[in-house]
């Protein structure tokens, strides 16, 4: 049976969750989830964070309307990202760079 990895999902394994956590340990949340929720422009600072650095930390503010686990999966799926690690209210997502987009450029 061949696994499929549609562009709505990345598999991580173990190993690689451990290693993103690792290299993410440092990082500071660089979008903040506030009383607005996950509106259409926080989804598109998530995926200009996304596409910059490939591997960021998203704070659940206090005031969210949305359940922290339900918020985690929502921002993972709405921005094609893996969901790495959700640790109180630290979301860290990871999706890597297209490779073939410098290509087309150059």
């Amino acid at each position: 049976m061949k696994k499929e990895t549609s562009p709505l999902s990345i598999d991580l394994s173990s190993r690689q969750r451990r290693e993103l956590r690792a290299r993410a340990h440092h990082f500071k949340p660089v979008v903040l989830v506030g009383r607005e929720g996950i509106s259409a422009s926080l989804l598109d600072s998530v995926d200009k964070a996304l596409t910059a650095r490939e591997l960021i930390k998203i704070r659940l503010g206090q005031n969210c309307p949305v359940q922290k686990k339900e918020a985690a999966e929502q921002l993972a799926r709405r921005s094609r990202a893996a969901l790495v690690q959700l640790i109180g209210r630290t979301v860290l997502l990871y999706r890597p760079r297209p490779e073939e987009q410098g290509e087309e450029n150059g």
